[in-house]
């Protein structure tokens, strides 16, 4: 086996020589692969369905699976009624589990299956945890429906009646209690089943706020129309409440039908977003397999303070922890599940809905900070540029909702020696279409001037060259808005102040903020959404033509040709592996090391491992080297789950070391 050197999560699988603890190793990235399970069945068929049982967990081992779960009472079927009642069919079920134990004790996969199992004179409804021949658990049912279609209590007794600690099942003495927590070397889990979902105080908040990381549930819910829509809902729900994995799996074909039908649903949830799901009404048998992130969930808990306040006041008996053996993959973490490349654009029609949405919370904060400090008029830089154009579209929608006049926003366009006719040109049009006030200022002899007021040689362009024209279009915009009583609406977005690409005091600065919580990748949507819901036909042709334009901050002279010479994405990256590393950096927690290994298979076939590095790299360095910056950012509204305003979600020192960050990338 291939140890990697940089390592994450520890194996107590112990080898013993010469009184030396041999510990494996190896890099999954918090990463749980877990699995739900719906096997054919036949009502009363113990060997029948212990023999499917078998086979599935052969087949799961064998995907790399590590905990895999089954339906209520798969042993004997969920819909046995009163044969629950006859000896014979528990001594089967029992029959049939120790036939999976024996013929599953060379795999180190972690199975878990529904059983009714007698207990002094009780039936219980129980899961079964068991690894390698051993059985390391038995979790009852708490809640027990006992109206419509649901009968249990006629033959079952509630965990809640169950004072045993002990029980002896296939020859074996295991703990029994419904909080139990299992604990691997990777992740804690508990077990709760079908109706303990849908108590309003469900066992698996209590087993999430006493430490579980993942909870499975056993069911046999049945269908009815809309039921599934619900049960999608609740699970979601549940994850996102206890911040946890939730792994379901229901019974399917072969239970009776006599009142009511089973659909088999294998859902695995991660913190209130479904991962993956089985399909529904299926004939076959099915393994749904997919990857919990308990990194980022163990991250989640850790900033969400409310978690622990909730734990502190709610817990209060120590739940029993069994240990589970050390599973050791020698192939490694194998990725069933994929990551979206870009994960602050929703996909498909959700799209338009959170533009609006995005567009609204934007305008809603410019029109506070108008009416509150009684400007007359909006100024805003207009560069023909995705971000200016933006701000300008927040500004003219503000003005209509405040039912002010669009004369009072004075777009400015202040074209210096970058500046290309098309970006001049769109820049212009846009403002006339949308009937603002437009004021062009060249700045092309003020800087001059100051380059011979501090003597520099300007045919030299290096960063004085550049930002003394960002501070000079600053200086004109704040003295306009001084000039007109207004203020100035600031074009930055997220992803620029992420990495700090901006003029310090330059175009870094402003009265209000507006694109401050959104990111690139989303700015070119936001505007084709206006471009295709609120402006005449020659406005959304001018605007897509600008979304379309390269991003460059146009502060070095066009080519011959006219064209653009400095692009932004040449010189930092590429926005969307920015914004990428951005949302993993900040809303997750994750270490470069983890964000690479998301980044090279999410992007695979469009860049190189060698390219996501290298700018990985560079968003590290400039994150942290560019922190002083947002320190002393103007407010701007938050309009996402992630903020790098120093008066909102992001608080970092500006002097803090990148060193530990950028030799996590090193080894890679």
């Amino acid at each position: 086996m291939k140890l990697c050197e940089k390592t994450y999560l520890c194996f107590g699988k112990w080898n013993y020589n010469d009184n030396y603890y041999y510990i494996y190793w190896y890099m999954n990235y918090g990463f749980v692969k877990v699995a739900s399970a719906v096997p054919p069945v036949k009502v009363a068929d113990c060997a029948f369905n212990a023999s499917q049982i078998e086979k599935e967990i052969i087949i799961a081992d064998g995907k790399g699976v590590e905990i895999i779960v089954f339906p209520e009472l798969c042993l004997t079927g969920y819909t046995c009624g009163d044969l629950f009642a006859h000896r014979l069919l528990l001594e089967n079920a029992e029959m049939g589990l120790m036939r999976v134990l024996n013929n599953t004790r060379q795999l180190d996969i972690v199975s878990i299956v529904g059983m009714p199992v007698a207990l002094n004179g009780m039936l219980l409804n129980v899961a079964v945890v068991f690894q390698k021949g051993k059985i390391l658990g038995v979790v009852p049912k708490t809640y027990l429906p006992n109206y419509k279609e649901f009968y249990e209590k006629r033959w079952f007794t509630s965990a809640a009646q169950v004072s045993d600690k002990v029980i002896r099942l296939c020859g074996q003495n295991v703990p029994i209690g419904s909080s139990l927590l299992f604990d691997t070397a990777e992740t804690t889990f508990g077990i709760e089943i079908c109706e303990d979902l849908w108590a309003p105080i469900p066992p698996s908040s209590k087993l999430a706020l006493q430490g579980a990381e993942i909870i499975f549930n056993l069911s046999a819910d049945n269908e009815g129309v809309g039921k599934h829509s619900y049960l999608c809902s609740l699970i979601a729900q549940q994850s996102a409440r206890c911040i946890a994995g939730y792994v379901f799996s229901s019974c399917g074909f072969g239970e009776s039908t006599t009142d009511v039908v089973f659909a088999g649903n294998a859902l695995i949830y991660e913190n209130g977003t479904r991962l993956t799901s089985g399909k529904r009404f299926s004939w076959d048998e099915q393994i749904v397999v997919s990857e919990i992130d308990v990194e980022r969930l163990r991250t989640e808990r850790r900033v969400n303070t409310t978690f622990a306040s909730c734990r502190a006041c709610a817990t209060t008996e120590t739940p029993v922890r069994i240990s589970t053996e050390s599973i050791i993959r020698e192939e490694g973490l194998q990725l069933t599940r994929t990551f979206d490349p870009h994960p602050f654009v929703p996909q498909g029609a959700v799209l338009d809905e959170r533009c609006e949405e995005i567009f609204s919370i934007q305008v809603s904060g410019l029109a506070q900070r108008l009416v509150h400090t009684h400007a007359q008029s909006a100024v805003v830089g207009i560069s023909g540029g995705l971000d200016s154009t933006l701000a300008l579209l927040v500004c003219v929608q503000t003005f209509d909702k405040l039912g002010f006049s669009r004369k009072g926003i004075i777009g400015v366009t202040m074209p210096g020696f970058g500046t290309t006719d098309r970006t001049h040109t769109n820049a212009v049009r846009l403002m006339e279409l949308l009937g603002v006030t437009l004021r062009e200022v060249s700045i092309k002899a003020a800087c001059l001037q100051h380059f011979k007021d501090i003597g520099h040689d300007p045919e030299v362009h290096n960063v004085t060259y550049e930002n003394s024209q960002a501070r000079e279009r600053t200086q004109i915009l704040m003295d306009i808005a001084n000039q007109t009583n207004g203020l100035v609406v600031g074009t930055g977005d997220l992803s620029e102040l992420a990495l700090g690409w901006a003029t310090y005091n330059g175009d870094h600065m402003s009265m209000y903020g507006v694109n401050a919580g959104v990111p690139k990748t989303l700015v070119k949507h936001l505007v084709k959404w206006v471009a295709g819901h609120s402006v005449d036909e020659d406005s959304r042709r001018t605007l897509l033509d600008i979304v379309d334009t390269p991003i460059s901050p146009e502060l070095i002279p066009a080519d011959e040709q006219g064209n653009i010479q400095q692009i932004t994405e040449d010189l930092v990256g590429p926005y969307e592996l920015h914004d990428f590393f951005l949302y993993y950096f900040i809303r997750c927690g994750f270490a470069p090391s983890k964000i690479y290994f998301l980044a090279t298979r999410t992007f695979r076939g469009t860049y190189s491992e060698e390219t996501i590095k290298k700018w990985l790299q560079t968003f590290c360095r400039r994150f942290f080297n560019q922190q002083f910056k947002r320190s002393c950012l103007p407010d701007g509204p938050k309009v996402g789950s992630i903020s790098l305003s120093p008066r909102g979600d992001w608080r970092m020192p500006s002097d803090a070391s990148s060193t530990a960050w950028l030799n996590d990338i090193t080894p890679l």
